[in-house]
């Protein structure tokens, strides 16, 4: 069965703004654990913007599912994911300008870098998932680099069904989401598991949940905004709904 798996980064930008001591990740993480959720991530960024030190701590003691810590492949955050062992780190790109993570990680090009910072993990007895483009090149070289998962970044299917107001016959929606499926077969083809996220919704998050193969979904920020207005257990069951629906199989 597709799993999801909650970010909760969102609800430390509202604590954050306040530099206050709540609403509490930890809690959160807690709320989303009693309504469904498979997993709970975190981005632990260099500037710390949203989630802190202490909320990484917490979560590896308190979670009870899986923990995936996203992460740049620094040496620091490689240090601090041998340390805790969450059960997956995942390596993103980040930049300090961007609002968001823009793009996936370009593993090909920095290849015996990354191939380091994967092989000191794996070590370590850390699962290590890459977050890519929907790109062929970027597939091998995360084989390449000895990655456990591809997490196929959705930003563009996301935008593409935005500007087509989710009209499944517009070449352009379509192409963008058969670049998914495409990357998701070879990853699956090399052995890797098949994940995918980044600015999934409950709008257009049916038709990546009925793709053939994948495993788990990473969703944050559609989430907590639908939480605002039902709470955080019923907008996590709403969206493990939804990918349940998606991912079961057509019946005779």
């Amino acid at each position: 069965m597709i799993q999801l798996g909650v970010n909760i980064d969102h609800v430390a930008t509202v604590r954050q703004a306040r530099q206050d001591d709540e609403p509490d990740p930890v809690r959160a993480a807690h709320e989303a654990e009693l309504s469904g959720a498979d997993g709970i991530t975190v981005h632990l960024r260099e500037d710390r913007r949203h989630s802190q030190d202490r909320d990484v701590e917490l979560l590896r003691k308190l979670v009870k599912v899986k923990f995936n810590l996203e992460m740049a492949a620094t040496k620091e955050m490689v240090a601090l994911a041998i340390r805790l062992k969450p059960h997956t780190a995942m390596l993103v790109p980040e930049g300090r300008k961007e609002v968001t993570t823009e793009g996936g990680l370009d593993v090909a090009g920095q290849l015996p870098a990354i191939k380091k910072a994967v092989s000191k993990l794996r070590d370590a007895g850390v699962f290590v998932s890459a977050f890519i483009d929907a790109d062929l090149r970027q597939v091998e070289a995360a084989s390449k680099a000895g990655f456990h998962v591809c997490e196929v970044h959705t930003g563009p299917y996301a935008h593409a069904f935005a500007e087509r107001g989710g009209d499944m016959l517009d070449p352009t929606l379509t192409v963008e989401l058969e670049e998914v499926a495409q990357a998701g077969g070879e990853i699956l083809a090399r052995g890797m598991r098949f994940n995918a996220g980044h600015a999934l919704n409950y709008h257009n998050v049916y038709r990546i949940a009925g793709l053939p193969g994948i495993s788990e979904l990473h969703i944050g920020h559609a989430i907590v905004s639908r939480a605002v207005y039902v709470g955080l257990r019923e907008a996590v069951r709403q969206m493990k709904e939804l990918m349940v629906r998606a991912h079961a199989p057509v019946g005779p």
